[in-house]
């Protein structure tokens, strides 16, 4: 077999092929693509600049790429999440024959202090809920949209690509599209579900665009699927008016949604699995969990369901 030769070709070419092989061969979602490219770039551009090939660096010089990073005042976490992107870039250089040697085997990576994601109280997610203005268009489009965030632990993306036939109310399912496209049935509270039905009113009065037809929460204006931008401006905007002086975000409520179920004493693997955790050295133990035990855990322990 021919080895194929990068000299020459360009750096944002083999990211093109980078993009490509995590698409088909790892069955990332566009959104995951679009970060591990955007932080090769980086890499990229700066070797660029240094005058050095790809297939020429090294140990040292990525050493110097990070360092030049933290003189930049990246943080170490954002350090970490760029050098992720780099070491699986060097892992597909090696498959696909375009080096022998994987420089990131010896790279350590930045230390990172203690960081606790921000958890909402119960109290303060009923006030951002609450925060929802039923008396314009869109309070009960967002009453529901926050509610189904919270009382299932999604990610935005998972909202925002919800369908209206992802929804089995009669079992108290969502079927839910996670990375890498892989389904898992979530429990969904008897709340949820009682909001989602107060919007769809809302929802039949929206002129829906061709194509959006499917999808659950919508644009009242646009007639589309809402975007992760809109929805984090949305958590924002609500939290604000609920007086809440912590950073919020979608992600928020869901970190929020699995300490609480942690905190009420569930099983913590049913919460992972529960929240679509991909981690290879789990993934057996999870498969062992059926879809009645879980709802079991989420109607003993999560606060939307306890008496």
């Amino acid at each position: 077999m021919e080895v194929p030769n990068g000299k020459g070709s360009g750096g944002h070419g083999m990211t093109e092929r980078f993009a490509q092989y995590l698409m088909l061969e790892k069955s990332m979602s566009r959104n995951s693509v679009d970060a591990y490219v955007c932080d090769v770039c980086k890499l990229v551009d700066y070797a660029d600049d240094c005058g050095v090939d790809l297939l020429d660096i090294s140990l040292d010089f990525l050493q110097e790429f990070l360092a030049s990073l933290a003189d930049l005042g990246i943080s170490a976490r954002s350090q970490a999440r760029i050098l992720s992107g780099i070491r699986a870039f060097f892992r597909f250089l090696v498959l696909d024959g375009y080096r022998s040697d994987d420089p990131t085997m010896l790279l350590e990576s930045p230390k990172l202090g203690e960081h606790l994601p921000q958890v909402l109280s119960v109290q303060e997610v009923d006030a951002l809920i609450g925060a929802c203005d039923l008396s314009q268009r869109e309070g009960q489009r967002n009453r529901a949209m926050m509610e189904t965030l919270y009382s299932c632990g999604l990610r935005v993306s998972e909202l925002c690509n919800l369908k209206m036939n992802d929804i089995y109310p009669e079992q108290g399912f969502m079927r839910i599209k996670g990375k890498g496209s892989k389904e898992r049935l979530v429990p969904v509270s008897g709340r949820a579900l009682h909001e989602i039905e107060l919007y769809m009113p809302d929802r039949a009065m929206i002129d829906i665009k061709p194509g959006s037809e499917s999808f659950l929460f919508l644009s009242l204006r646009r007639g589309r699927p809402l975007s992760r931008v809109m929805v984090f401006d949305i958590v924002k905007d609500l939290a604000a008016k609920a007086g809440i002086t912590k950073t919020v975000s979608p992600h928020t409520l869901r970190h929020s949604f699995a300490t609480h179920l942690l905190e009420g004493g569930a099983n913590l693997r049913a919460i992972q699995c529960m929240l679509g955790h991909e981690k290879i050295t789990t993934t057996q133990i999870y498969t062992h969990i059926d879809s009645t035990r879980l709802r079991e855990e989420i109607e003993m322990h999560h606060p939307r369901n306890m008496r």
